[in-house]
């Protein structure tokens, strides 16, 4: 039975700091509505700040437009080859095949559930072997703010001389050796989705290693128009700059992000200390004192032997809409199951604490196993697919209270048997 008293605990919800709606008044009373002005200024000058290491930032409409003009200027084309992380969200694949390129994806190693760098190197081997030509890029992700193995990388792309694309969309304060992840790579991607370390409502970012790389992402976010007194193009471009009112968000955003990046390594901290003694269920955490994660969504594994309440009742009826928060219009599914899903205590358990008024959702599935890219290349050793029969988010952002931390272990320990 739904619990009606008490409020929904959610994953991670926008938090405001106060400070946006001066920068948005601001914005309407300039009438700067448009894909450009003072704030956007603003932002990027913020965000390349917080950045440091001498980078340029772009200011964009999404995540995913930042992954997609990374690839174009790492000259990714049609009947290339990228290689891409397995274990992800489908925006680190997607803008690849908008070039007419082919997503090849590489499994993850145990200790950060990110990209394998050894297995990253056997790939760019037999792709090598099997086209004759070298994959354009290599495109890691900070899987829920973990910080990948990104020095071991980052010496086998240089090793090969190829380009590596991060994708840091969950990982904006993340760390690894003290350096802001995002900013090892030629290029380093954000992501400000409602549901992400900072808003701007819809938004993303691109991380750029110099002025020229940052005039040229423009340039191809600006619908690449050549410089005469009307309308000329010659090549494509993209209308991929974020809006000022977006900006304005963003900026007020910025005066927060220390502070919602401490809370949700606290809340990580707190899960530790609660789940110290919960048997059959594992935190994930920063393997070493190297990895500073963000802890954007803090995630567990259950162990396949745990008994939960209600594994008869898992799967035995189709999801109406989405779980987990996400947005936009899903198709029924036709089928109770597919050929790869979470087990039936993990499912078990999504339902026990979304009855009891508390959001959670199982890991993404890796992208080798999505229908969409059955016939992709990928190389794999087993450990996504492990972790996504056996892993769950729990709820993590800025409005989580340590009061909903203890609730929601409190739940969980209801729901096992």
């Amino acid at each position: 039975m739904i619990v009606m008293n008490k409020k929904r605990i959610y994953l991670c919800l926008a938090h405001m700091s106060g400070n946006e709606m001066k920068y948005i008044q601001e914005a309407f009373d300039t009438n700067w509505v448009v894909p450009l002005g003072p704030n956007v200024n603003g932002f990027e000058a913020d965000l390349k700040a917080f950045a440091g290491e001498n980078k340029e930032v772009v200011a964009l409409s999404a995540g995913t437009a930042a992954v997609h003009l990374a690839l174009l200027a790492c000259g990714v084309g049609p009947g290339d080859e990228v290689l891409v992380q397995t274990f992800t969200f489908c925006a680190s694949s997607h803008p690849v095949t908008y070039l007419g390129a082919t997503p090849v994806f590489v499994d993850s190693e145990p200790d950060t559930w990110n990209m394998d760098p050894q297995l990253l190197e056997t790939a760019i081997k037999d792709r090598m072997e099997k086209t004759g030509r070298k994959p354009k890029a290599i495109v890691p992700v900070y899987l829920y703010g973990m910080p990948a193995k990104i020095d071991e990388i980052m010496a086998v792309a240089a090793k090969y001389d190829i380009p590596v694309i991060e994708d840091a969309a969950e990982g904006l304060g993340s760390r690894y050796d003290g350096r802001v992840c995002g900013t090892f790579g030629q290029y380093g991607v954000l992501s400000f989705n409602g549901n992400k370390m900072i808003t701007t409502s819809g938004g993303g970012a691109l991380i750029c290693p110099d002025e020229a790389a940052k005039q040229k992402i423009m340039f191809y976010a600006t619908q690449a128009r050549e410089s005469y007194p009307y309308y000329q193009h010659e090549e494509i471009g993209y209308n991929y700059r974020m809006s000022n009112i977006c900006a304005g968000i963003g900026r007020g955003q910025m005066t927060v992000l220390n502070e919602h990046i401490a809370h949700h390594q606290h809340i990580a901290q707190l899960y530790k200390e609660l789940l110290a003694d919960v048997q059959g269920v594992t935190l994930h955490e920063n393997p070493s004192s190297r990895y500073d994660s963000n802890y954007w969504l803090n995630t567990i594994l259950l162990d396949e032997n745990l008994k939960v309440k209600g594994e008869e009742r898992a799967y035995a009826t189709t999801i109406q809409g989405a779980v987990g928060g996400a947005a936009g219009v899903t198709h029924a599914s036709k089928t109770l199951h597919t050929d790869c899903e979470p087990n039936r205590n993990v499912e078990a358990m999504r339902m026990a604490l979304d009855e009891a008024g508390i959001e959670s959702r199982p890991l993404w599935k890796p992208m080798h196993k999505q229908p969409v890219y059955r016939n992709n290349p990928c190389y794999v050793n087993g450990v996504s697919e492990a972790l996504f029969k056996r892993g769950l988010c729990l709820p993590s952002g800025p409005c989580v209270t340590d009061e909903d931390v203890h609730y929601i272990i409190e739940q969980m320990k209801k729901a096992i048997l």
